[in-house]
């Protein structure tokens, strides 16, 4: 457990997320400079989700992420802990089976789903280690998990410019976009305290799943890590 996880209790996190989703989406676009949209897709690709499978969408904030599974035939469930998040997406996506959930305890019985995926939230779960083992306790035999998290960037220029972005650039734009800019100050710092590429993998491992592999994508920015059930 991180350092920010350690300083925040789940109601205090969950809170924090009510503030920020009036215009999340929006400040995700801004601050990642359009990225956002190109790991989303290859997110979607990655999860490979077929007509009639069923994807939990976990993290899944307003629905952003969650939709282009729905445009691809799957049944796709969008949970998350922030009621405000999923007030927002329900009211902008209103066939999709919005869920209130706590990664820790998914409300979904054994052997649900067909593949799991959660994008820029395992680090926002009070205790990742236990929803990585939620999630595979949800997935069916064979099926996919691919987690989409920020890492640590492979080029140590990059990665020097990078960390000065989060904690100084970062803060300073989510104040000119965000509905709650303080919010930036702790993702930021979140994001610093994440584990690398091989740290993840090997808690993904830990966690009960098999094959387990990673992407990187944007120098390392960010990672697709994958694994089955």
């Amino acid at each position: 457990m991180t350092r920010a996880h350690l300083d925040k209790r789940p109601a205090d996190v969950a809170a924090m997320f009510d503030d920020v989703a009036r215009r999340y989406d929006l400040t995700n676009d801004v601050l990642s400079l359009g990225q956002d949209r190109r790991w989303r897709r290859l997110v979607v690709d990655a999860v490979d989700p077929r007509p009639g499978q069923t994807v939990l969408d976990l993290a899944a904030g307003t629905g952003t992420s969650s939709q282009p599974f729905a445009d691809r035939g799957a049944h796709v469930v969008p949970c998350d802990f922030s009621l405000g998040m999923l007030r927002v997406g329900k009211r902008n996506r209103p066939l999709l089976s919005f869920t209130a959930g706590d990664g820790t305890r998914l409300p979904f019985a054994d052997a649900t789903f067909d593949a799991v995926t959660i994008s820029f939230g395992l680090r926002n779960i009070v205790d990742p280690d236990a929803g990585l083992r939620e999630m595979r306790r949800v997935t069916r035999p064979g099926g996919r998990l691919v987690v989409c998290e920020f890492s640590h960037p492979t080029n140590r220029v990059l990665r020097t410019v990078y960390v000065e972005y989060l904690m100084k650039a970062l803060p300073s734009v989510a104040r000119a976009v965000s509905s709650s800019p303080d919010a930036y100050v702790y993702l930021a710092e979140s994001i610093r305290a994440w584990p690398d590429q091989a740290g993840l993998a090997a808690r993904v491992t830990a966690a009960g799943w098999r094959d387990t592999e990673w992407r990187n994508l944007s120098g390392g920015i960010v990672t697709l890590h994958r694994a089955t059930a």
